[in-house]
């Protein structure tokens, strides 16, 4: 097996070719104002219909944001609030909600 098939083979195998990566939680900060009127300003929602995004997990958010604007989960007030976010921009969300307490 020359050298660079055994790279690959780890690679699928390890599972690193579906690696996640972080994103950037200050240009998270700016584009969440648009998450503000539901979820908080610092992401703790005062409202008991939405959930806290302070504190969860970057991977969990991604799955969910990713999940919402595919289609993938229903419903009718975070389809259009996630529609138009880009998978930069779900990275960038998840960074910053995650990285608060």
């Amino acid at each position: 097996m020359t050298k660079v098939k055994f790279i690959v083979l780890f690679v699928l195998m390890s599972g690193l070719s579906t690696m996640s990566y972080a994103g950037d939680a200050a240009a998270g900060k700016s584009k969440s104002a648009m998450c503000a009127a539901c979820h908080g300003a610092e992401g703790i929602s005062s409202n008991g219909m939405w959930p806290n995004l302070a504190g969860q997990k970057e991977d969990y958010l991604k799955k969910q944001m990713k999940a919402f604007r595919d289609g993938d989960r229903k419903d009718p007030m975070m389809a259009p609030m996630a529609a138009s976010l880009s998978d930069d921009d779900i990275d960038n969300l998840a960074a910053y909600f995650s990285s608060l307490k």
